[in-house]
């Protein structure tokens, strides 16, 4: 694949964008709404063209296609649909002949009732499908386009730290190694070592690195792990150079060793305990190897260099693991960016959105069992804030990328077995299908206008947290 080298870290589209300045001018007002809008009118677009899609090839008569609800603003009418665009803009819908509990049925076969329960359950799917095909193909077509991979895996591979009682101390490896020979692979890289790796385990593969200008011949041997999906070069044991230089101070977390020691931001940190280390993780790599230990930290300064003792903290970054920290983010190592081919490309977006919707099942099960608060739920101000701080960003990912994670949220959340949505549509056919008759129209009727009111009465409250988040209101507390 074509690529350039950037020094930028690699990119994780649709993550979490944070925003500098808190101030709420009228210019982002503007952009975050628009932003909003576009973003929401292409996802509900999207969807609604999945369900009309396949409503018309299982023969149901459609008569609206809605972007928006309510009134309607304009559009046209074609054949039995008329498609429009109405006045509140959250959200859309296709108005399918016969699909309305209660409704009057005429006995028409192109009513949506009078189909087969297999054809309306596909029907209620093509939404979420569209949804998720959706966001498979805009992370394709940007990793086409530009997919960032850390510059290390095509250096040659050198070793930056070894972790005792693993395979790699096992077979002899030191910090400092450079790998002449794996496995016959002549002056691999990163990645080479990595594919090869995993097809080498549970055998021993024989190994030769440069170490004080003289060779030295190893033999390792990794351990099949329970998942391969799981294996990376962390299970062998050994973390490469990441880059050539020191690491780089970013920024200083406050009340961390790191700030009571007095590192600042820019400060470069030449060893630790006498070990020139490269990246952050072969950094994280020793302080849990060195556990409460205090370490010594080798320290440039502008054009100065000093000696830090600090103890490191037993600490949690935030994904719920306990391990021992100091207080810092680094400066990244460098990337290269790559024009990937289209198989790849398809491979990396389906990886991409996997992790994502793995995440939104995992925050939907926090919210159930009360380990996170309903009021980390975002609505549509919430959603025109990062749309409006994605498409400030000079590039493209950061809005593909959110715009591929809303798409999959919205598949995700209509999946789910309420009714008024694709989930309580399929449910209530499968418990159809499995009583082998239809349920009471009028139960079916009741069960709706309930659920709209608890759809109404929760819109009502994410709209009152969005807004309760935004910073003016922040300013009133003490």
């Amino acid at each position: 694949p074509q690529h350039t080298v950037s020094v930028r870290r690699p990119a994780r589209p649709g993550a979490e964008i944070q925003e500098s300045d808190h101030s709420i001018s009228m210019s982002f007002f503007l952009t975050s709404t628009v932003s909003m809008f576009v973003v929401l009118g292409i996802l509900v677009f999207v969807h609604e063209l999945g369900h009309f899609i396949v409503a018309k090839l299982c023969g149901v008569r459609v008569e609206v296609f809605s972007l928006g609800f309510g009134p309607r603003l304009f559009g046209m009418k074609r054949g039995d649909t008329d498609y429009r665009v109405s006045l509140l803009p959250f959200g859309g819908y296709v108005k399918m002949a016969g699909e309305i509990p209660g409704e009057a049925q005429s006995g028409d076969p192109a009513e949506f009732n009078a189909r087969p329960r297999w054809q309306r359950v596909l029907i209620a799917l093509a939404g979420p499908a569209a949804n998720f095909a959706l966001a498979i193909g805009l992370m394709t077509v940007f990793y086409m386009m530009h997919n960032e991979v850390e510059a290390y895996q095509s250096w040659p591979a050198r070793v930056d730290f070894v972790m005792a009682h693993s395979p790699a101390s096992a077979a002899g490896f030191a910090p400092g190694d450079l790998i002449t020979d794996f496995d016959g692979i002549q002056n691999p890289t990163w990645r080479q070592i990595s594919i090869r790796t995993v097809l080498d385990l549970g055998h021993p593969a024989p190994v030769k690195v440069e170490r004080n200008h003289q060779t030295v011949a190893l033999n390792i041997t990794v351990p099949n792990p329970r998942d391969e999906a799981d294996f990376d070069l962390e299970t062998v044991g050994f973390v490469p150079q990441m880059q050539k230089t020191p690491i780089s101070i970013h920024q200083i977390e406050a009340n961390m060793p790191a700030q009571r020691a007095g590192l600042k931001a820019g400060d470069k940190i030449l060893s630790v305990d006498g070990m020139a280390l490269h990246s952050v993780d072969a950094m994280i790599s020793f302080l849990q190897q060195n556990g409460s230990q205090p370490i010594h930290l080798t320290v440039s300064r502008g054009g100065s260099v000093f000696q830090v003792l600090l103890q490191p903290m037993l600490g949690d970054p935030g994904d719920g693991h306990k391990v021992y920290r100091i207080g810092f983010s680094a400066d990244p190592p460098p990337v290269v960016v790559q024009q990937l081919p289209l198989p790849a490309a398809f491979l990396q977006s389906i990886h991409f959105n996997a992790r994502n919707s793995s995440l939104i099942l995992e925050f939907l099960q926090r919210i159930a069992t009360r380990r996170l608060s309903v009021e980390t739920i975002s609505g549509p101000v919430g959603i025109a804030r990062q749309t409006g701080l994605a498409v400030q960003q000079p590039e493209l990912q950061p809005i593909l990328g959110l715009t591929a994670v809303i798409s999959i949220n919205l598949g995700i959340v209509n999946l789910m077995p309420f009714p008024i949505l694709d989930g309580g549509t399929i449910f209530l056919l499968l418990i159809e299908g499995v009583l082998r008759r239809d349920l009471n129209q009028n139960f079916k009727e009741r069960i709706y206008q309930a659920a709209f009111v608890v759809i109404i009465l929760l819109f009502v409250f994410i709209m009152f947290n969005d807004i309760s988040k935004l910073p003016v209101f922040g300013k009133l507390h003490p």
